[in-house]
Formats: C-alpha cells, structure tokens, sequence
C-alpha cells in the first residue's frame, strides 16, 4: 500500500478485520515519507506487519524506477514503533534496517520451520530440534544441492517469508504496470482502474512478480491480448481453482481479494480508480491445507 495512501485506505483494509489506527498510520507514513527521500525512491509502500511472539516485524518498501524488478525492501520491530509513539520524533523509531536478499539455505528451511517468529532478527534456530517430521538426507539431497543446512537466522527466514509471499499473493489489478520496450516496468499512468465488467473475473487481477508461466499462455487465453500490460500470470491459473476468494464491498464499488494460502493478505481495488493495494498481516506461515478446505 502506498505510503501516501495509507490514512486514506484504512477503511478497505478494515473489511478484513486489520486494524492499524489513525495515530500508528501517521507515524508509519511519516517514517515511510522519512526513507523514501533518505533513498531517493519513486514511490514507497507499506507491505504489513509479521507477528512474532516478543516483537512484530514491519515490513516496507521502495523503487527507483522499474516497480517489479528495483523493489527494495526494509523491515523494522515494533518496539521501535513504540518509542515513536511515546517521544512523537524519535530517530530509533525512524530507524528502517534493510531486509538482506534471500539465500539458498533460508529458500530450503523456511518452508519447514513451524515455530513462531520471536522478534529478534538476531537469533539462529536449529530447524532439526524442532517437533516434527523432518525429511532424510536422500530426499533432502533431492531439492538441496550441498551440504544439508540444520540453523536459520529469523533475519533471513524473514526475507525468505517476505519472498514468499510476494511470489504467491502479491496482486495489481490489469493495466497497472507497463513493460517498456526496454524490458523495464513502470506503473502505468493511464491507468483508471478496472471496470464493472472485469472486476469480477479473477483474470482481471495478475501476480506482482516476473511471470513464470510462458510468454503466449495469456496470448491464447485473451481475446483483447496486449502484452505490455498482459505480460504478467493472472491469479485465475493458480491451483488449486478456489484458492483465491473474491467479494464486492461498498456498494460493488470496491473489491476485496484474500489469499487462503497466506491467511492474513488482503488486496484491495476501488473500480474505475486507480486506487489499490494490498496488506499482510499475519505469522508468516502458509496455508498447506488449501486442498482439503475447497
């Protein structure tokens, strides 16, 4: 969600049960105004919040120019936060750390560490002393080339939770990023939101990431084909069918998507608007029984 837009989008996320509050949405917006400048981004975004059991993660990012390929991602605790609300100018409730790109080991262990997030990025976990199956080392060697990883610092299980998400639910509606000649994507400026009609189609919304489906699966799918803006996967193709659950609020003019993979996503859109976003706000840990609940 837009940083500039976080007072004015409060009540879309409230549909979904987030509550962040007039007086924390200030001084995140604040914060946000504070590192987009200290960077010298284009624009920057609130992503949401990871829960942890001693502290919360806030995580945000910005862009330079290309808004798919240039993000750069920043987190920080709430404790931080906190300091901000009761000092009102605080530099450690400014402070933003800078979230490190995800390594091959945190890609191999996030998906099997169950335990909650503690909220120090500090600290290192063993993910074989945890209480459950742990695959062997022939199926192990199988998807992990090298020696087999047993410890994960929450910084990097952090990242690699942040990737996730971002591969599997982050939406943008049709038409909201442009693929330039150059292979550089923008944010279209002839945007203005999507209509009636296509609101309700879940191929009308794509994921916010490079496409990894083939160039010419959209080609052979839509009549009205235009690959600088259809060059992106459209959520409709994820399976299972029904993993997505889409709903009209306000009065149809507003849509609210959630993810049953990632409890706590939700994506907003005001039809015939440019206006949309998306929030999580959740324990960073997926929804394996999808399957079983459509």
């Amino acid at each position: 969600m837009e940083c500039l837009r976080l007072l004015d989008s409060l009540d879309m996320v409230g549909y979904a049960g987030i509550c962040i509050g007039t007086e924390n949405s200030q001084i995140l917006q604040n914060s946000l105004l504070v590192l987009q400048q200290e960077n010298h981004f284009k624009k920057c975004y609130y992503w949401g919040k990871i829960y942890g059991v001693r502290s919360d993660y806030h995580i945000a990012y910005g862009f330079e120019r290309d808004c798919m390929n240039g993000q750069i991602y920043y987190y920080r605790s709430y404790k931080s936060l906190n300091k901000c609300i009761c000092f009102t100018i605080s530099m450690d409730g400014l402070n933003w750390l800078l979230l490190p790109k995800t390594n091959k080991c945190a890609r191999f262990l996030t998906p099997l560490a169950i335990n909650k997030f503690e909220g120090d990025p500090s600290i290192v976990t063993n993910v074989y002393n945890i209480n459950r199956p742990f695959p062997s080392n022939e199926d192990t060697k199988k998807y992990y080339d090298g020696p087999i990883p047993k410890e994960l610092k929450e910084e990097d299980r952090l990242a690699a939770v942040v990737e996730l998400i971002r591969e599997d639910a982050a939406v943008i509606p049709r038409g909201a990023w442009f693929k330039c000649p150059n292979g550089d994507v923008i944010e279209n400026l002839g945007f203005e939101g999507l209509p009636d009609v296509d609101a309700s189609y879940l191929k009308s919304y794509l994921h916010a990431r490079p496409p990894q489906q083939k160039w010419n699966t959209n080609l052979l799918t839509r009549p009205d084909y235009n690959y600088s803006i259809d060059f992106l996967d459209t959520i409709d193709l994820d399976v299972p069918q029904g993993c997505w659950s889409l709903q009209f609020v306000r009065g149809d003019a507003t849509v609210i998507l959630h993810s049953l993979y990632w409890p706590g996503l939700t994506f907003y859109h005001k039809l015939n608007n440019s206006d949309y976003g998306f929030l999580y706000f959740g324990h960073g840990k997926k929804n394996m029984d999808v399957v079983f609940m459509i």
